[in-house]
């Protein structure tokens, strides 16, 4: 079975969304593995979005996900990674469809309720990343 690491944004848990996410999740036949609620830190979000440290932006990334602790869980299935992306629907929720999770509930590029690894790859090192 696949596995995806997801992380629950602090937009999801501050307005109570974390159950609907995880049940429109367990409804298509993920499984939740692992689960925790963290408070992010710079090093960890540096490690996590290096890819966007040097963009101008990201000392915004950095307060948005420090502002409340979040959840992060690891969900299993047959093409999980695929799965859980077409769920959330894209990154930016105001070009997310309705029926999606972001179309449903996201605000925008940065309040878009959670995380989800891009590709089999990434998934793995979120995984050990955050779940050492």
């Amino acid at each position: 079975m696949e596995k995806s690491l997801i992380i629950l944004k602090p937009d999801c848990m501050q307005r109570k969304l974390v159950g609907q996410v995880i049940s429109r999740l367990e409804n298509v036949g993920l499984k939740p593995t692992a689960c925790k609620i963290i408070q992010l830190d710079d090093d960890l979000l540096k490690e996590h979005y290096a890819h966007l440290i040097r963009l101008p932006f990201f000392p915004e990334i950095v307060e948005f996900m420090t502002s409340t602790p979040v959840m992060v869980m690891i969900f299993e299935g047959e093409n999980a990674v695929e799965r859980i992306r077409n769920i959330l629907g894209p990154t930016d929720s105001q070009k997310a469809p309705a029926g999606t999770i972001r179309g449903d509930f996201g605000l925008d590029k940065m309040c878009n309720i959670a995380h989800a690894s891009d590709n089999k790859d990434s998934a793995e090192k979120e995984i050990a990343r955050f779940f050492r």
